[in-house]
């Protein structure tokens, strides 16, 4: 059965850097596209970053785009997500996702960017 764990998360000041891990067990993420997502109090849960299973292809949602960057490391079996500038609203449950003919999800790191 596959999982995944991620971790990273925490309380960070405005302007500061946090970097999200997402660790794979159970399967190989080689074949599988990763995405980022995140929920907000009282939101849905939205997409803000995706990478190809080969990763030649990113996609960020415009609140995150310059800031944050998505990247890979399959030998390791990892994901990350570089979160760069963060604002208070940016606070949030962020997710992880490996996307193939199944479909994985992350129990989720809360991120609070708060001063």
């Amino acid at each position: 059965q596959g999982q995944l764990v991620e971790s990273g998360g925490g309380l960070v000041q405005p302007g500061g850097s946090l970097r999200l891990s997402c660790a794979a067990s159970g399967f190989s993420i080689d074949m599988y596209s990763m995405g980022w997502y995140r929920q907000a109090p009282g939101e849905e849960r939205k997409a803000i970053a995706y990478l190809s299973d080969r990763g030649d292809i990113t996609w960020y949602a415009e609140s995150v785009k310059g800031r944050f960057t998505i990247s890979r490391d399959n030998a390791k079996n990892l994901a990350f997500l570089q979160m760069d500038s963060l604002k208070p609203e940016d606070t949030a449950v962020y997710f992880c996702s490996a996307i193939h003919s199944e479909v994985y999800w992350g129990q989720g790191t809360l991120v609070t960017v708060s001063s």
